[in-house]
C-alpha cells in the first residue's frame, strides 16, 4: 500500500461515526448491508449515513452495488488488510511484538 492510501484510509475512519460504520460493514462480512439496515442498527439518519459511505468508498473501504432500486455496500476487505499490513510491516524490527509471542492473525 502507498503512504497516500493509507492516509487517505485513516483520514476516513478518523471520525467516530464512519468507524462505526466501518465495522458494522467489517461484522456484516462480504454479503455487506444496506443504507436502510445500517441506518436502523447504528441510529443514524440517512442522510448522514450516506455522507459517511461515501466518504468509506472514497477512501476505498467500502464498495457500492446497485441490486434493483437498493444500494448495497460492502468493507473492503482486501483494502482494509493491506492498511493493517502498512501499519503493521515494521513493527518490532521483523520480531513478534506479542505477549507471550502470539502474532495477530490477519484480520479477514
Amino acid at each position: 500500500m502507498e503512504e497516500k492510501a493509507a492516509v487517505v484510509a485513516l483520514a476516513a475512519l478518523a471520525q467516530e461515526a464512519r468507524l462505526r460504520v466501518f465495522r458494522a460493514l467489517v461484522g456484516a462480512g462480504p454479503e455487506g448491508m444496506t443504507p436502510g439496515a445500517l441506518s436502523a442498527m447504528l441510529d443514524i439518519p440517512g442522510s448522514t449515513l450516506s455522507f459517511h459511505l461515501k466518504e468509506l468508498v472514497h477512501a476505498r473501504l467500502a464498495s457500492v452495488e446497485r441490486d434493483g432500486r437498493n444500494l448495497h455496500y460492502r468493507p473492503a476487505l482486501a483494502h482494509m488488510n493491506d492498511l493493517l499490513g502498512y501499519l503493521t510491516d515494521h513493527c518490532c524490527m521483523g520480531e513478534t511484538c506479542a505477549p507471550g509471542g502470539a502474532r495477530r492473525r490477519t484480520a479477514c
